[in-house]
């Protein structure tokens, strides 16, 4: 897309939902969908490219909802104009500054029932299935969704890309708690993509880690509320877990655990403690998702601290307990193969606490 000069501001388009030149003729095609005219509520991503879907949902004086950014201050923001907003008023309201000057959080409380949900992507099949920036919010998010009650399996989800995004996507990529899409909108067309494809029927907790519900204050609530209903919460990374699927990632033989004492390890969370050694991982693959990289990690029994993912320079920073497990972890780490390139491993320069 920037090769081509397709890609529009906010550039580089990199590690983001990348806007596109015809966003705006794109969306347009929201107001023809069968689902739309009778849609009260809808949710739209915050992302640049789906700008003109959030003006066109409010034009339409239909209810928008807008997640927060990285889900930091709670689930949805209601976006509300002042009373008799002109038009232009209602593209500032589109815009990213207007979601944080007109709008009011929609707590877990609310009893609000979602009727179409647009969602960016990186990539989509004609399938429907989707890839986005790799940090899996816009799955959590519709599962959150589905978990407080605001939308079904009949729900339908649109995205807005442009037609070079349309692209075969293996299936091999596509876990449980991807969504799906089932309307693909682009400048030239809209694709029906009839996907069988099940969406998630809420949150998958053995997919979540200590870090995501430390960063994410209404999954923390979530949690408890669902622990309090009797369902498992178990997770990923918390003792007692299920392990994941078996990854395609291409590894040596199975070795001992990295770091660990007495057969535990450590999760991927954040700590304010000043680690005592790191692991640097180079040549990652450009399309490598940060949980490839984690499960690869887990598979191999070097799960570190905290990784600190490096996407524009293809790189990974693994942080240790000690020098010790950072040699241990390195040493497993030799001969790891991503996809089809052989990742470089070196250890950091190590740093007293």
């Amino acid at each position: 897309m920037e090769s081509h000069d397709i890609a529009d501001f906010p550039r580089p388009v990199h590690h983001r939902i990348p806007n596109f030149k015809g966003d705006s003729r794109a969306a347009e095609h929201l107001l023809h969908l069968h689902a739309f005219p009778v849609a009260r509520t809808i949710k739209v991503n915050p992302d640049a490219p789906q700008r003109n879907a959030r003006f066109l949902v409010l034009e339409s004086k239909k209810t928008l909802l807008v997640p927060t950014p990285r889900l930091r201050t709670g689930l949805f923001n209601k976006i509300t104009p002042p009373p008799g907003a002109t038009k232009d008023i209602l593209r500032k309201c589109a815009t990213s500054q207007g979601v944080r000057n007109f709008s009011v959080p929609v707590g877990l409380d609310s009893s609000v029932l979602v009727d179409l949900v647009v969602v960016g992507s990186v990539a989509v099949s004609e399938k429907g299935w989707r890839i986005g920036k790799g940090e899996g919010y816009a799955d959590l998010e519709y599962a959150m969704m589905v978990s407080m009650g605001a939308v079904h399996e009949g729900t339908p989800v649109v995205t807005i890309v442009h037609d070079c995004q349309v692209v075969d996507i293996p299936e091999a990529l596509v876990e449980d708690h991807d969504l799906t899409v089932d309307y693909i909108l682009t400048p030239t067309r809209v694709i029906t993509t009839g996907c069988a494809r099940p969406k998630p029927t809420g949150i998958m907790w053995s997919k979540v880690s200590f870090e995501m519900l430390t960063k994410i204050p209404v999954l923390r609530t979530l949690r408890e509320r669902e622990k309090r209903a009797g369902k498992d919460v178990t997770l990923w990374d918390e003792p007692g877990s299920q392990q994941p699927a078996p990854s395609t990632v291409r590894r040596p033989q199975d070795r001992p655990q990295a770091g660990s004492r007495g057969g535990s390890h450590s999760p991927l969370q954040g700590t304010d403690t000043q680690l005592a050694a790191t692991v640097y991982v180079g040549n990652l693959p450009y399309n490598t998702r940060v949980r490839e990289l984690k499960r690869a990690l887990q598979e191999l029994g070097a799960v570190p601290l905290r990784l600190t993912w490096q996407g524009p320079q293809h790189r990974a920073v693994l942080h240790y307990t000690d020098s010790a497990a950072a040699q241990q972890a390195a040493s497993l780490l030799q001969g790891l193969r991503l996809g089809a390139n052989a990742l470089r491993v070196s250890l950091g320069q190590q740093r007293d606490k």
